[in-house]
């Protein structure tokens, strides 16, 4: 089916995957309560895979590069091979947790298999509420996205505390017959045949309404200009630029969502700019420590914007644009630092900048496959920003696995050839967790960025005169007392 056939852009990020690059987003979850029984997650798992089929299916690659891979049944699944169970050793600490993470996340999803695997994480310390586990995630970033992945979260976990009862046997899965390899060629060969026919419907289109499509391409060249120039002047150098290897190192930051908005209410700007001047003031104080020459003082950070519509919420695969973001790492005021950011996106945004670079993600579906390959190898290698921050608003309500309340989600976003860190951010039922990730030689100091976030963010609320409350503690959200109007981070 022409549908289960990935697109220019889902396809990009299998030609990314080499020089040390892994291509899976990745997360760590906390959870209160007791561990489940491996086996009652696994049952639970199978019961509700139909709701997500793609997680049964695995890559088949059309000979000689002539087409884009296809997703095909994988008449092997197992799934006790995608899931699996692990332990901490005594005292199980949340740095014991991190350093699993690390090495976890060190590790390629094997492109025979579905591309996605679930750890259950056992004899991790008790929290202030009691017992506690943990999972951990790996999913291709061919196959999702950070918006798409958030709605999966939300099918495979409940909205209540008690699960709801199974109704009946797991529906019986037979796989379809793999496809020969003659068959997936002939198949790439047709549907490329048919694009002079994609592009005759376009044509016609041109004729029938002349102006909206003017109007469209108006919007769509500006948009590729503002790119374009975006692309042309290169980010100063930075530390967090050079060569990597295949091994991580993972850590966390815990924050409340409501001061993030308190700071927001009171200095202006957008939950967004709150966060990347957060970001800006702890990796210039990351920096100065490390003694670096902080340049032009501005770093360039490319931040992915969800360009999925609400009929889409749902579908696997990657609906992305991005736009080039300043991280003023230079600045050590920190209401300046978030004035500049605020002007910049705000004016990025007028630019156009995120639908230029839709217009390229739409026209790779139609590049051939070798010319695609070749043109993301080039991008990795090209240094058209210092790192990758991402924001992904999440369902601000608790969720449940098997009775269990999820606590805290910290998301990984992964490392391209030249980056050594990225910064990933995820709200989630009154708390805003930041998950960072960095090249295991590259970054060995990776542990002290969590003090550099939660004193950037004290600059900001002292200077709009806002008293942190600090990350949420226990099982119910908490109000801040400086909270007025509520408005859902938007992802960047």
């Amino acid at each position: 089916m022409a549908t289960d056939r990935l697109t220019g852009l889902d396809a990009s990020f299998l030609h990314l995957e080499n020089g040390g690059a892994h291509m899976h987003v990745a997360g760590v979850m906390l959870f209160a309560g007791s561990p489940p029984d491996y086996d009652e997650l696994v049952e639970m798992t199978e019961r509700r895979l139909h709701l997500v089929p793609r997680y049964r299916q695995k890559l088949a690659f059309v000979p000689f590069g002539q087409g884009r891979p296809k997703w095909i049944d994988d008449p092997h699944l197992n799934l006790r091979y995608h899931i699996r169970r692990t332990a901490l050793p005594p005292p199980g600490h949340e740095d014991q947790l991190r350093a699993l993470a690390g090495r976890v996340f060190s590790q390629p999803l094997d492109r025979d298999k579905p591309l996605w695997e679930l750890w259950l994480v056992e004899g991790l310390a008790d929290g202030p509420g009691g017992p506690r586990f943990a999972l951990l995630s790996k999913t291709h970033h061919a196959l999702v996205d950070g918006v798409s992945g958030v709605d999966i979260v939300s099918v495979l976990f409940d909205a209540s505390h008690e699960p709801p009862a199974p109704v009946g046997e797991p529906a019986q899965w037979l796989a379809r017959p793999e496809p020969a390899k003659a068959q997936l060629l002939a198949e790439a060969l047709l549907e490329r045949g048919t694009i002079p026919a994609e592009i005759a419907r376009s044509m016609r289109a041109l004729v029938r309404g002349p102006r909206r499509v003017a109007r469209t391409t108006l919007d769509s060249l500006v948009g590729l200009g503002a790119m374009t120039w975006a692309g042309l002047r290169p980010p100063p150098p930075s530390p967090y630029n050079t060569q990597i290897g295949p091994h991580r190192r993972f850590t966390w930051v815990r924050t409340n969502l409501d001061d993030v908005k308190a700071v927001k209410n009171a200095l202006g700007g957008t939950v967004n700019d709150v966060v990347l001047a957060t970001v800006a003031g702890a990796l210039g104080r990351h920096l100065r420590r490390r003694g670096d020459d902080l340049g032009e003082g501005v770093l360039r950070a490319m931040v992915p914007v969800s360009v999925r519509t609400d009929e889409e919420r749902g579908a696997l695969g990657n609906r992305v644009a991005a736009m080039m973001a300043p991280l003023p790492v230079g600045e050590e005021d920190a209401e300046q630092r978030l004035r500049i950011v605020s002007e910049a996106m705000a004016s990025i945004k007028r630019s156009g900048q995120a639908v230029g670079a839709q217009v390229l993600t739409n026209l790779s579906g139609f590049a051939p496959p070798t010319v695609m390959a070749q043109a993301s190898r080039l991008i990795s290698t090209q240094r058209f920003f210092n790192l990758v921050v991402t924001n992904v608003p999440g369902p601000q309500f608790p969720l449940y696995l098997l009775g269990r309340e999820l606590t805290d989600i910290f998301p990984m976003v992964p490392l391209a050839r030249g980056q050594a860190l990225g910064v990933a951010i995820m709200s989630y039922n009154g708390r805003m967790n930041y998950g960072l990730v960095g090249d295991f030689d590259a970054l060995a100091d990776i542990d002290d960025l969590p003090a550099d976030f939660d004193a950037a963010l004290a600059e900001l609320a002292d200077a709009a005169g806002v008293a942190l409350s600090g990350p949420p503690s226990g099982r119910r959200r908490r109000r801040h007392v400086a909270t007025t109007a509520v408005d859902a981070p938007q992802p960047s």
